[in-house]
Formats: structure tokens, C-alpha cells, sequence
């Protein structure tokens, strides 16, 4: 008989909770916390909407359905869909929440989200998690946060400034205690960023080492993977055989088929997660609902090698910067045709085999997502830009970068809207933001995932397109991620379940960012409650900070 799916016990344990605490919450006299009367009532499970009241106390659901105890207070939701809390499974927002006047993560709880777990991309030590913690236990954070112990910080911290090799035995053995520091400390698995500088350093047997030791945990793996702009399938059978090898549920990172010669390779990926699925291997994805990845000025993706001297200030603009003087100083370097070819060398194969992202990407990847300077580019790529002007690629964004009066800012991984579609609709695909933190200003800098990407979810895709049912679309944002990430008490309109709830207009609800405004705070969320605290109320920030930090089973007690 095959093992029971941590998606099948995370139910088995909400039930038995639901129960229990139900017969205890109810037997206590006086009235709920707080009532939601009124709303279409979508239990996160992909059932149909129902007519029903929801009642709260000590921030956990004592009743679903009609009727119910009386309450101190009273949200009306007539016309409203009430909601389990959406869950952000690939979050950079963390780090910026320890911020006292951001902490509240304003963008975030906008888009109805009441979970963020941060340290994706292999970016977390035990150490950051701890400091991390701490902090919003201190200063309180506007939502619920988990963590990802990561492979990228940990390999740094052992290996320090020799990472171009593999690890000694005695290395792995210190990684090997980061990484279960970090299930201790509450991670709920593995992160990796195999793209990036050093995780790039590592080989497969490297990563199962590691990801083996968050399976006593419970834990998962999640990975940013290797190669997916050239070797897309490659990569994600890496994720497969990394998971399958250390015997842990495995998740593809903000999953997506990127670039011109990857249009439609997403039904090969799909085949091969099927296939791992049907011989035991728990295999997921998540992804993020637009059709462009990471952002960045086209200068922005020029690598200045140190010993070029005279960009000092270009190399300190930042991949969407855009300093005058470091323009001049870029502008300059491009128009020798000796430097301009040590740049092309540095910015396509990477600096003493570094990163880059020409190198990671391509221009066959990379599309102009806004330009004042060239309105008529927009939408094209770099390599469609080099076809047409007949030159070669670096040469071509050379001339636009000498050209350009303002910012060309481009897409790093373009996908098409089809691929887009294809990955949305698998039941074992899961929406994420992979977004930073959004200030709700307009600002030109990031990417509209940050503030748009569970309304354009539930606005664009379900409302406008149809490509998902509404009950399917929060599935994929409430109890998928909840039981994959062992979050069992989360994700679900149920007694016993924790009362992070959010209630929003079907009929209003959409993403206001886009490639030019990416920070522009979403629409239609109307109320949102966190471990059952309103924090949005009335479509206004309460000030209230009731977030958690969220730990995994196999945290030491706190």
C-alpha cells in the first residue's frame, strides 16, 4: 500500500483538530470574537461556495455554517467571497519586514495574503532565520512568516570565498549541521538558488546530501533551479532526482518555460512531474502569473569586470538603476571597441566563469517590457532587436544603451502567454509572487508580482479569461500550499483552523501593477484577518501587527 501523501495527512490532522477543538471552544461560555455573517464562503479545499457565517475565538474558527454564537464584533460580508488566507510560498519580503514602518507588509495583506515563507532561493542561514525571528517576535509583523533554511547561505558561510569546488568531508558535515540548525530552528525544508553564485559551485550529490537532512523533519525541497533558460528539462529532473534521493517532497520554483527556444517545452515538464508522481516521488511547482521574470534596465545586465577602470559609478547603479554619471561612464566604455569587447566577454560568459545574467538567460530570453526612447521595441527581443538591425546582439543593445536618454527595461526571462496558461491549470501547480516588498508607490523599480499577483490571479485569469474556476484559483493559493509546506492548522475555512481569513469583491478584485507602475497596490481585497485579527478592515490598514512566525514540525520547543 503506498504511503499516505503529506496532502492526505494534513487533512486527516484538520479533521481530527476541527473536532477537538470544536468540542472545546464551544463549550466555553460567552460570546465568539468576532462573527463574518453574510459572505459566499470558499473553504480552500475546491469546493463550491457556501452560505455561511463564520465565528472566531483566540484566533481559531469555532464555527462554519448557519447560525453560530454571538460576537463582540461583526463583519458584514453581503456580496463578498470569504476565504482562507492566501499563503505566498516564494517570498523575498522578510528581510525589508524588519523595518519597523514597513512591517506591517502593507502590499502584501492588499493582496490578501496572511503568509509569506521567505528564504526561498537558497538564501537563508540558520543565523538570518534566527535574527529574523527574533525581530518580529520583538516588533510584531503585519503577517504570518515562515522560512526556508538555505543552501546558497549556509555553502557560503562553510566555504567562504573558495566556493569555485566541491566541499571536504569535514565541510559537509558543518553544512550538514546548518541545515539542521535550521530545521531546528523551525525551517519547513531546503532552499536552493542553483542558478546563482555559489550554489552554481555545487554538484546533484551535493544538494540530495543536504536535502536528506530535512526528512526526519518533515521537510521539503525547494529549488531554484539550474539551468532553465538552457537546459530547462535538465534542471527540473534535477529537482526530481534531488527529491527522489533524499526522500523528501520536491518543488519546482517559480516554474515557467523561458524564452523563444523554450515555447511549449512546458508539456514536457509536465510529463515529467506526472511521471514522478505516478511511481511515489511527491513532486510540485509553483509559478507566478505573468509572463515575464525578474526586471532590469538593459544596462542592467552589463557586467563591468574590476579591472575596467572609469565605471566605478555604473557598478554601483544596481540592475534598475539609473545614475547619470554612471550612464556617461557606461556610455563611454561602449564606444571603445576594445572595451566594449571585454564587456561582451564579462556580460556573456560571466567574470572567472560568475554569474551573468546574458549568460544565465540569453537574448533569445530577454523582451523590452517599456522604453520612451524606442516605443517601437517594445515587446520584442533582444535577439528579434539584433535580427533587425543585422547586427550582432551585444553590439545591437550597445547602440540602444548609447541612444537611450532614459531607462530600456527588459524582462530577464520572457515566456509566452500559452506556456503561461499551460503550467496554470495542473492541479499540482501552486501560484506564488517571488516578489520583493511593495510600497504602493510609483515607482519604476521591481516587478508587478510584488504588489498584483493573487488579484490578477483571481481578477485577469478567473474573472476576465476563465482559465480557472474561482474555487480552483484559491485552492491553489490556500490548502495546496498549506498541506504541501506541513501547514497544518492553515489554508482551510474550517473549525479549528486558524482564522487567517480573507474576504474580497470576485467582482472587483485585479492587480493595478504593471511593467512601468510594478508597485501599485492591488483592488477589491476589503477585509483581512491574521491569526483572527483584522489588519485590513474596510479596505484600510487597522495598524494591527498579529502575524506569526510560523515553524515546521520539527522545531525545537520555543
Amino acid at each position: 500500500m503506498r504511503p499516505m501523501s503529506r496532502f492526505a495527512r494534513s487533512s486527516l490532522v484538520l479533521i481530527v483538530l476541527s473536532a477537538a477543538t470544536s468540542a472545546c471552544l464551544m463549550s466555553e461560555d460567552g460570546p465568539a470574537d468576532l462573527v463574518v455573517v453574510g459572505g459566499a464562503v470558499l473553504d480552500g479545499t475546491g469546493a463550491a461556495a457556501m452560505a455561511a457565517n463564520v465565528a472566531i475565538r483566540n484566533g481559531v474558527i469555532i464555527h462554519v455554517g448557519p447560525g453560530g454564537p454571538s460576537a463582540r464584533d461583526t463583519i458584514d460580508a453581503t456580496g463578498l467571497t470569504v476565504a482562507p488566507g492566501f499563503i505566498d510560498v516564494h517570498s523575498h519580503t522578510p528581510p525589508a519586514l524588519s523595518d519597523p514602518d514597513r512591517r506591517w507588509n502593507e502590499g502584501v495583506i492588499r493582496q490578501g495574503v496572511t503568509t509569506v515563507i521567505g528564504g526561498p532561493d537558497g538564501g537563508m542561514s540558520p543565523q538570518n532565520i534566527r535574527d529574523l525571528a527574533a525581530t518580529f517576535e520583538e516588533q510584531g509583523v503585519g503577517t504570518n512568516v515562515a522560512f526556508y533554511v538555505g543552501h546558497n547561505a549556509v555553502r557560503q558561510e562553510v566555504l567562504g570565498g573558495d566556493q569555485q569546488r566541491a566541499p571536504s568531508i569535514e565541510e559537509m558535515a558543518q553544512m550538514r549541521s546548518l541545515v539542521r540548525e535550521g530545521m531546528e530552528l523551525g525551517a519547513l525544508g531546503l532552499s536552493t538558488g542553483l542558478m546563482y553564485e555559489p550554489g552554481m559551485f555545487s554538484v546533484t550529490s551535493e544538494v540530495t546530501a543536504l536535502a536528506a537532512e530535512v526528512a526526519p523533519f518533515g521537510g521539503i525541497y525547494d529549488s531554484h533551479t539550474r539551468d532553465p533558460g538552457h537546459d530547462l528539462i535538465g534542471s527540473d529532473l534535477e529537482v526530481i532526482e534531488i527529491a527522489e534521493g533524499a526522500g523528501v517532497p520536491g518543488k519546482i520554483g517559480h516554474l515557467k518555460a523561458v524564452g523563444l527556444h523554450n515555447e511549449g517545452v512546458i508539456e514536457d515538464i509536465i510529463a515529467l512531474v506526472e511521471n514522478a508522481q505516478a511511481r511515489g516521488v511527491e513532486i510540485v511547482s509553483d509559478q507566478y502569473p505573468y509572463d515575464g521574470a525578474a526586471t532590469a534596465g538593459l544596462t542592467g545586465i552589463i557586467v563591468a569586470p574590476l579591472d575596467q577602470d572609469g565605471l566605478e559609478r555604473f557598478r554601483a547603479m544596481g540592475r534598475q538603476g539609473w545614475d547619470e554619471e554612471g550612464i556617461a561612464q557606461l556610455k563611454e566604455a561602449l564606444a571603445s571597441p576594445a572595451r566594449r569587447r571585454a564587456l561582451k566577454e564579462a556580460s556573456e560568459n560571466g567574470v572567472d566563469g560568475g554569474f551573468a545574467w546574458l549568460k544565465a538567460t540569453g537574448y533569445t530570453s530577454m523582451r523590452i517590457v517599456s522604453s520612451s526612447d524606442y516605443p517601437e521595441l517594445v515587446g520584442k527581443y533582444l535577439s528579434e532587436v539584433a535580427s533587425m538591425r543585422g547586427a550582432d546582439p551585444f553590439d545591437a543593445i550597445s547602440d540602444l544603451i548609447i541612444g537611450s536618454t532614459s531607462p530600456v527595461n527588459v524582462t530577464l526571462g520572457a515566456i509566452k502567454e500559452h506556456d503561461v496558461r499551460r503550467l496554470m491549470v495542473q492541479p499540482w501547480n501552486m501560484i506564488a509572487s517571488d516578489g520583493a516588498y511593495a510600497d504602493g508607490s510609483d515607482s519604476p523599480v521591481g516587478h508587478p508580482r510584488a504588489a498584483g499577483t493573487f488579484p490578477r490571479l483571481l481578477g485577469h485569469y478567473v474573472r476576465e479569461e476563465g482559465v480557472l474556476s474561482l474555487e480552483e484559483a484559491v485552492r491553489k493559493i490556500t490548502s495546496l500550499p498549506a498541506d504541501f509546506h506541513g501547514l497544518s492548522d492553515r489554508g482551510r475555512i474550517a473549525v479549528g483552523a486558524a482564522a487567517d481569513i480573507t474576504i474580497f469583491d470576485p467582482e472587483v478584485i485585479v492587480d493595478r501593477s504593471d511593467w512601468d507602475h510594478p508597485n501599485r497596490f492591488a483592488v477589491g481585497v476589503e477585509h483581512v484577518l491574521v491569526n483572527g485579527v483584522p489588519v485590513l478592515s474596510g479596505a484600510e490598514m487597522t495598524g494591527s501587527a498579529p502575524g506569526q512566525v510560523l515553524r515546521g514540525g520539527g522545531a525545537a520547543p520555543h
